[in-house]
């Protein structure tokens, strides 16, 4: 039967995924994105629509946190690496607001962000880090998918609950270069692996450390075992692996999603295509 041995796999069959995410909508993120470039990989950017810069704003010299106005956002954030996710409108504690203004931090900053990009947003990054099992209901309610805290699991698994997405770690953990290493070289039999790294920009800045992110953008990029995605991206397609249809004997697997979705069972890694209906052959 399909229930024994049966696992997802990543685009290509690829059984590894790295995600970052980055905070605030700052100048310092053209820096980070051009070193994405330079790896070909992926993050996504949560942005407040509320605290955005005002056009032409000037900022006194040594000032690290400094934020982008729309124009700035909409100039930066247009390549195919980055995502751009919500981060409360103007980047409040969530859980010391009531309902209603939880609702209107999320729904305002998805509106902006939606008419400034031109894309539906459904991500967001708690400001923070501040949620509750309340805020999360309130997310979902708003159009929220997934949303990240900022507490680090140090551990390589996919969420949970999609609304409390626990990072692997912040690019200043201690522990950074040991997790790498044992990511790159844990051997996956079985679930698939996730390395999701968060931060500020600004904090690369303040604390002249950028060849932290640079060291590890170069360790993981290149990888044939790797997908380098948004954080979009990985919702979406294990969305699309959860839609999968299959037959009672297990031997027919349909795809009714927009998606192209890999899976191993058995031991063989297969491909599901968009509205395709595989049959398969098991090992007895």
């Amino acid at each position: 039967m399909i229930s024994q041995g049966k696992y997802v796999r990543f685009p290509e069959g690829k059984t590894k995924a790295v995600t970052l995410s980055y905070d605030d909508g700052v100048e310092q993120d053209k820096r980070l994105i051009e070193i994405l470039k330079k790896y070909q990989m992926k993050a996504t950017f949560n942005i407040s629509c509320g605290c955005m810069a005002e056009e032409g704003c000037v900022y006194k010299k040594g000032e690290i946190f400094r934020r982008m106005s729309l124009h700035q956002c909409k100039e930066t954030y247009t390549r195919d690496i980055c995502e751009v996710a919500t981060h409360g409108f103007t980047h409040p504690y969530l859980t010391e607001l009531e309902t209603v203004m939880v609702m209107d931090q999320i729904v305002c900053d998805r509106i902006g962000l939606e008419e400034t990009f031109g894309a539906i947003i459904s991500g967001h990054a708690y400001p923070y880090g501040s949620n509750n099992d309340k805020v999360a209901e309130v997310l979902k309610l708003a159009g929220i998918d997934y949303a990240r805290t900022v507490y680090s699991s140090e551990t390589f698994g996919m969420p949970e609950d999609w609304l409390m997405w626990k990072p692997t770690c912040h690019h200043d953990n201690p522990k950074l270069t040991e997790l790498t290493d044992k990511f790159l070289q844990k051997e996956v039999k079985q679930e698939v692996q996730l390395f999701y790294l968060w931060g500020h920009t600004h904090e690369l800045e303040e604390n002249n450390n950028w060849s932290v992110i640079e060291e590890f953008c170069k360790k993981m990029s290149g990888r044939e075992d790797i997908w380098y995605a948004t954080n979009k991206e990985i919702y979406e397609y294990m969305e699309s692996y959860r839609h999968l249809r299959y037959s009672a004997n297990g031997k027919m697997i349909y795809n009714p999603t927009c998606s192209d979705v890999w899976v191993e069972i058995d031991g063989e890694v297969h491909k599901v295509g968009v509205g395709e209906k595989n049959t398969l052959n098991f090992r007895k």
